[in-house]
């Protein structure tokens, strides 16, 4: 069974690998939310007790 040469092969792997951490990277980092979220309020809400009669 031949074997491959391993030359080439991995000079692709590293050629890839090189472009996908230099070009990716800053296009995801740039990515900006559409809506910013907004602050909500701290205050809690009043809460009502139940009134259910249980039967």
């Amino acid at each position: 069974m031949p074997q491959l040469n391993p030359a080439p092969w991995f000079a692709i792997l590293v050629f890839s690998w090189l472009i996908f951490l230099t070009v990716i990277p800053p296009k995801v980092l740039s990515h900006l939310f559409p809506n910013e979220p907004s602050p909500q309020n701290t205050e809690k809400p009043k809460t009502e007790p139940w009134n259910w009669p249980w039967h």
